[in-house]
């Protein structure tokens, strides 16, 4: 005779649903930090700079206006086909130029070199085009667009000051070394993803022009970011910054291949056009030092700056701004600053990030 399992099985499902300690208090199933990655993952999307559209006379050029007053210029003949052909008619051009804080923060754009030194940026762009859902390139015969970004710094005597170009790139890589909360160098077993969020390479020969208001730098490719950026060199020692979360790091930081990480931490130094995500997870802390940590010597002892720690645990949003000065403690080589994130909105969360631009 067969037997029927489904009360056997719903009566399992039930068990594991509602099992009971001594007490006949509900066991609370373990919560899916899954969710907290898609949280934070909606958040950056929903917010993020929105990449402006336009419509160029591929004949005769023209110049466009982005809503941060960037202006990108296009020759007459800019375009060209993939075969090489000289494009005539509309051209859809798509562009986002970064040069707020804020901007940078939630277009996931840091800037930092790829071998860990600050960058002062002058503006990020990306820039593309087609016609007719066919991609063009730049026409090489022409003049390179021209890109001027309302920002500029010139020098003391006011002369123009000639700023390195840089190509981006998004990159991952998995570690299975750092360091761990007293700075210490550290192998483990569990493997890391660190997302740079951008990787900054200089560009040999290529420079824009900085002004005293804005600043000026040619397009050389469309379909890959561009940033002119100028290195921030600051005389004296640098250390290690140790960012300290406790209970509110979330432990898929670094366990998840897609999108943003659930904790996050950025430092803008003081009236500098700088954003430095320390995107290293603290390896093997003890309890209350789990968190996240800048490259080696990487920030410059005595400088002031802001640091915007967020996160996003049981399903809330967490954060904190905090104004320092950049001061290893007494016999350390490092920096620890324990964190102290209060609950926020999502509208907080993207106000704080928004007050960066004034830091």
């Amino acid at each position: 005779m067969k037997k029927n399992i489904l009360p056997l099985l719903l009566g399992s499902i039930a068990t594991l649903l509602f099992a009971c300690k001594k007490d006949n208090t509900p066991v609370d199933l373990p919560y899916d930090h899954h969710k907290d990655v898609e949280k934070m993952i909606r958040f950056f999307k929903d917010n993020e700079p929105e990449n402006e559209k336009f419509t160029v006379d591929a004949a005769g050029g023209g110049t466009l206006t982005l809503q941060n007053g960037t202006k990108i210029t296009f020759g007459p003949n800019a375009f060209v086909k993939p075969d090489g052909t000289v494009v005539s008619g509309n051209v859809t051009v798509s562009a986002r130029v970064f040069i707020r804080a804020s901007e940078m923060i939630l277009g996931d754009k840091p800037t930092i070199t790829s071998d860990g030194k600050l960058l002062e940026t002058f503006g990020e762009a990306m820039v593309t085009a087609a016609q007719n859902g066919q991609q063009l390139a730049l026409n090489p015969q022409q003049k390179p667009p021209a890109v001027v970004a309302p920002v500029g710094a010139a020098n003391a005597d006011g002369a123009n000051r000639d700023i390195p170009m840089w190509d981006g790139d998004t990159t991952v890589y998995t570690e299975t070394s750092g360091y761990n909360h007293e700075n210490i160098l550290t192998t483990i077993t569990q493997s890391y993803t660190i997302k740079k969020g951008m990787e900054w390479t200089q560009i040999p020969g290529s420079f824009g022009v900085a002004g005293v208001s804005t600043t000026y730098f040619p397009l050389d490719n469309l379909g890959d970011w561009r940033n002119c950026d100028a290195l921030y060199n600051v005389g004296g020692t640098k250390t290690t910054v140790l960012g300290y979360f406790g209970d509110k790091f979330n432990i898929q930081t670094g366990n998840n291949y897609s999108g943003q990480d659930p904790t996050q931490l950025f430092f803008k130094v003081a009236g500098v056009n700088t954003i430095v995500k320390l995107y290293n997870p603290i390896f093997n802390p003890i309890a209350g030092k789990e968190g996240l940590l800048s490259y080696q010597n990487s920030i410059p002892e005595g400088v002031n700056g802001t640091f915007l720690a967020m996160s996003a645990v049981n399903g809330k949003f967490y954060a904190e701004m905090r104004d320092v000065t950049i001061t290893p403690a007494a016999g350390k080589n490092f920096m620890g600053i324990t964190f102290n994130l209060q609950e926020v909105s999502e509208t907080q969360l993207l106000q704080l990030i928004q007050q960066m631009n004034s830091k």
